[in-house]
């Protein structure tokens, strides 16, 4: 067979979605099922003084009414957070408790309260609507400059220190404060990443199933990562035994990060099973969806970066006050600390670095990992302010980035924040993509563009990411409560077909191809002859499911050793059959060949062989050909690249255009094209949508003002062009693939591509600062006061 590694494979899973046929957990309804209905707090903060369900228990078809007083008697614990972190001195962050039926104070709007199982939703909602809660209301800390503000009401009593959940630091002060002492320039800059909702297409839902008669629990529920939530459950939150507990995650429309964590409803329909004696079943309404699914970003940031007088960057301070919500969700703690904090050295050659950064509880939402996670943070704010000195310098900031950037020869190369790049060829990348966007001839479309009364700019970064967290052992002794390899099983079938299983869980990635082609190719067989499975803990051993880019890198590699373990079985069959040295056989295209004759087997040949093992060295070789594999990365991978922006204004109304987009990314290497242009085009939505459109925004109560799409604006097809994907390829040089991760790259470098493009048209109108989102209002708004000044 050809090699289809490089090709690009029409997407196996899209002929079930593009007809109707995909099967998500709201398409399932389990036998005598019933419904539930979680009443959430309307209120920000306040104690539960008393909470009446009678008349909820007695109205039409209700089952059960379940509070947190239930919760708390039958003995659960709450949900876990699976980073911790150390404050400066050594101590533990504050973890709080948090149950999944809270019992006497609400600390944001949509706390669940109590859970209503009937035999329909809606009269599970109407019953909802009857249970009386007297609230008495509490002092609200709606953002992080109310948390951090003196004399500031505390979201939990005990935190030691206002509201403070850790503060955390990387990097060398001395050296980097000696670093600055020696500047010639000082360039600093403040900044906003705003909180972000991920919106995925399909909301949130679970059923849970229980059996009495076997004692085993069944959750289907949208998740990222279903062995990780059977853990989380099987050891905290329920204690329910593994080996009776089944997690299983069907087709999943979509997570950007938010469907990786352990949700409240998980633990209630579960639960609620076993009440009743019957299927529950739970579908967010969108409204639920705003203001439980885990949010995303929500920094304030100060930064300076210290140059010398040839324009050699020499020392980077930062300052970040980031927002952890009420709760800590399960990886939120390591979002602005070692996702972020290690990455701020960039693509850059910056000698020293040091970076602060204070988590704080507000009376908000959870906030964890969003497409990116930390990484789109620390891009954002680099590249911006990189931008910015060279405005302050004079510099053109093209220039700029060639004086300091990484060069070939310097790697593997050891940042001062803890990561060493292991490859890289950034100022290719950025050459590709400046030749992708015609950067020489961009004053020319300037001056045609002022000539219609409309103001042109163009904006870029340079981006580094790390993808694939690992090792165990280490992400282990900075915090991590898992490990973070990953498995793979491929399981030969008799006939030479092939039926793979995976720990990660593709929710949009394209996964059935992607690892489809892979192992095809290895093996030598056709992408048709291999079916992957994965979502269920049934079926797969234990895995880490989707997140940070590392489905092809760790669980790729994974399967990837586990075909090596299918061909070196397979060697050994055929040199018994066709009477050789294990030595001289070898595996080319699919055939089993004796080196220097003619003899050969093909590979479903050896598979029956296995399987009907009438000439077989059972002395050897147990008969079956069905190998696994568990791979633990040695390091991160780390991709890289350039992103350029180019927008129009319209000074009459601050409608901002992207009128062109240049990309030129490394992914590594690439097993399917058209499926890696995909995710950096959905990456590039998410990205400009931030830029421009996109906040979260709650009022002084808590409220969230932005809890519908009509308020919360996100990205349409019309709001882009066409994008220019291009690429420069550089392999990692520590996974058997070669591959390094495509799925946040996007959302990663666009953003303050975006605001710079969006600052260089402005700044000839005497406008030299905006923050995100870069909305029509706040356009025309700084045009306008720069008109007054």
């Amino acid at each position: 067979m050809g090699k289809v590694i490089g090709e690009r494979v029409l997407r196996k899973e899209d002929t079930r979605f593009l007809t109707g046929k995909g099967r998500y957990t709201d398409d399932l309804n389990r036998p005598n099922q019933a419904y539930a209905y979680v009443l959430r707090s309307p209120m920000a903060h306040a104690k539960i003084a008393s909470i009446d369900t009678e008349d909820a228990k007695q109205a039409d078809g209700v089952l059960a009414v379940l509070t947190g007083k239930d919760h708390a008697d039958a003995g659960f614990g709450g949900l876990p957070c699976g980073w911790l972190i150390h404050n400066k001195d050594g101590s533990p962050m504050h973890e709080p408790p948090h149950p999944s039926l809270v019992a006497d104070r609400v600390r944001h709007v949509g706390d669940n309260v109590a859970v209503v199982i009937a035999e329909t939703k809606a009269q599970a909602k109407a019953a909802a609507q009857m249970i009386m809660v007297d609230y008495e209301e509490l002092p609200v800390v709606p953002d992080i400059t109310a948390a951090i503000a003196d004399g500031a009401p505390k979201v939990w009593d005990d935190t030691p220190v206002g509201n403070r959940c850790y503060d955390w630091h990387i990097g060398e002060k001395d050296p980097t404060d000696a670093a600055f002492a020696k500047a010639k320039h000082v360039v600093s800059i403040d900044l906003v990443n705003q909180r972000l909702i991920p919106n995925a297409m399909e909301p949130r839902a679970a059923i849970g199933e229980y059996d009495p008669s076997t004692d085993d629990h069944t959750l289907w529920t949208t998740s990222q990562n279903p062995h990780l939530i059977r853990l989380l459950i099987g050891a905290f939150t329920m204690q329910i035994p593994e080996h009776k507990l089944r997690i299983i995650a069907p087709d999943v429309g979509g997570g950007f990060g938010s469907k990786i964590y352990h949700y409240a409803e998980e633990v209630l329909v579960l639960w609620a099973s076993k009440v009743v004696g019957r299927p529950v079943k739970w579908t967010a309404e969108r409204s639920e969806s705003f203001i439980t699914d885990a949010h995303g970003r929500d920094h304030i940031s100060h930064a300076e970066l210290a140059i010398d007088d040839k324009g050699k960057f020499l020392g980077l301070r930062v300052s970040t006050k980031a927002n952890m919500g009420a709760y800590l969700s399960t990886f939120a703690s390591a979002v602005p600390t070692y996702l972020y904090g290690t990455l701020l050295s960039g693509v850059y050659v910056i000698p020293a670095i040091y970076a602060e950064v204070e988590a704080v509880f507000t009376n908000t939402t959870a906030v964890d990992a969003y497409r990116g996670a930390g990484r789109p943070e620390a891009t954002y704010l680099l590249e911006r302010l990189v931008t910015k000195a060279a405005r302050e310098l004079g510099i053109d900031e093209v220039e700029l980035r060639r004086r300091n950037v990484i060069q070939p020869d310097q790697f593997p190369y050891q940042t001062p924040v803890a990561l060493e790049y292991d490859v890289g060829e950034f100022e290719k990348c950025l050459d590709v993509a400046l030749e992708q966007v015609d950067y020489a001839n961009f004053e020319k479309r300037r001056e045609e563009a002022k000539s219609r009364g409309m103001l042109r700019g163009i904006g870029m970064s340079l981006y580094v990411e790390a993808c694939g967290l690992a090792p165990s052992a280490l992400a282990g002794a900075i915090g991590a409560r898992a490990g973070l390899y990953e498995s793979g099983t491929i399981r030969v079938n008799p006939t030479g077909n092939v039926t793979v299983f995976t720990g990660t869980h593709s929710h949009g990635q394209g996964h059935e191809t992607t690892f489809a082609q892979l192992v095809a190719d290895q093996l030598g067989i056709p992408v048709e002859s291999v079916e992957v499975k994965h979502g269920d803990t049934s079926n797969t051993a234990f895995g880490m499911g989707s997140y940070g880019s590392r489905s092809l890198p760790v669980g790729g590699s994974a399967l990837w050793k586990a075909g090596e373990k299918i061909i070196a079985k397979g060697r050994k069959i055929a040199a018994h059959i066709l009477e050789a040295s294990v030595d001289d056989v070898e595996f080319v295209d699919g055939e089993f060949r004796v080196k220097g004759t003619d003899k050969k087997m093909l590979f479903a040949e050896v598979a029956f062989s296995a399987y009907v093992p009438h000439n077989y060295p059972l002395e050897e070789l147990e008969p079956g050909l069905e190998e696994s594999a568990f791979y633990d990365p040695k390091n991160f991978t780390f991709p890289g690249g350039c992103h350029v922006v180019e927008v129009e204004i319209d000074p009459e109304t601050g409608v901002t255009k992207v009128v062109d987009v240049a990309v030129a990314d490394d992914v590594g290497k690439v097993i399917n094209p058209m499926i890696v242009d995909g995710q950096i085009h959905g990456g590039l939505a998410q990205g400009i949508g931030q830029a421009l459109l996109e906040h979260a925004k709650y009022d002084e109560q808590g409220q969230l003002l932005t809890g519908s799409y009509m308020t919360y604006t996100m990205p349409r097809a019309a709001d882009f062009p066409f994008f220019k994907v291009g690429n420069h390829v550089t392999h990692c040089t520590h996974n058997p693939l070669g591959s390094k991760g495509c799925g946040e790259v996007g959302a990663i470098g666009v953003p303050p591509a975006v605001i710079n493009a969006v600052i260089n048209a402005l700044e000839p109108e005497g406008v030299t600062d905006i923050e995100m989102p870069a909305t029509p209002e706040r356009v025309w708004r700084a045009l306008n006061e720069a008109k007054k000044a």
